[in-house]
């Protein structure tokens, strides 16, 4: 009996030990870093580096029809609510339409509670994408550039900060809330990495400043 009580009793002495480390907080434990978001990890700095730098183009033949929206998504909705859904807290529907909720503008801060009073931002506006690189597409590609849900194009925010920031790039115009600008570069760049827009000098000089001072920007 003594030889098999051994191998039990040093098992269990083996397990209290293991449970008083985890309680003292000793234990290794494989969890995220919390300031290293996911979508971080993709490196904006590599990205913003492949961009090809280039001048502000013309906006000859320019207009916002060029790239239709919204598109729809069901009866009496479409993308413009599936963003509201999407940034929103406490959704009503009325069908598929975004009805009331509760917003949160990351650009400013100010908080919402009626959908109209909340703007769709497309993070690089439209007429930007015109003037690097998309006055070369056709209809159908600037209405998927301006309907994409898939990256991090479009916001819900503000009607005030949208309109102030316009058609500017990040050398123009960085929101009012700074603590949101890592985020806002690393949007701006992914979306331009993405459909593959150029950048002006001022803008990446910018917006590698931006990114320097993330903690996240150049971890792979």
């Amino acid at each position: 009996m003594r030889t098999r009580s051994r191998p039990r009793a040093a098992l269990a002495a083996a397990l209290i030990a293991a449970l008083a480390l985890g309680a003292a907080g000793c234990l290794a434990v494989d969890e995220p870093d919390p300031d290293v978001s996911p979508s971080a990890r993709g490196n904006a700095l590599t990205m913003l580096g492949q961009l090809t730098v280039a001048g502000a183009g013309s906006m000859k033949g320019y207009s916002r029809e060029r790239f239709p929206h919204w598109r729809d998504t069901g009866t009496n909705c479409d993308v413009r609510d599936t963003v509201l859904k999407r940034d929103g807290k406490n959704i009503k529907l009325s069908g598929c339409n975004v009805v009331a909720g509760r917003w949160e503008s990351a650009y400013d801060g100010r908080v919402f509670t009626d959908p109209s009073d909340v703007d769709i931002d497309h993070v690089v506006p439209l007429a930007n994408a015109w003037r690097s690189g998309a006055d070369e597409w056709d209809d159908a590609k600037r209405g998927d550039f301006a309907n994409d849900t898939t990256r991090p194009q479009l916001i819900a925010v503000s009607a005030s900060s949208n309109r102030a920031k316009g058609d500017q790039d990040p050398s123009q115009w960085k929101p009012a809330n700074r603590s949101y600008w890592c985020q806002y570069a690393e949007n701006w760049v992914t979306v331009k990495h993405h459909w593959r827009l150029t950048v002006t000098s001022a803008e990446k000089a910018t917006l590698t400043d931006m990114l320097e001072g993330c903690t996240w920007a150049s971890k792979p």
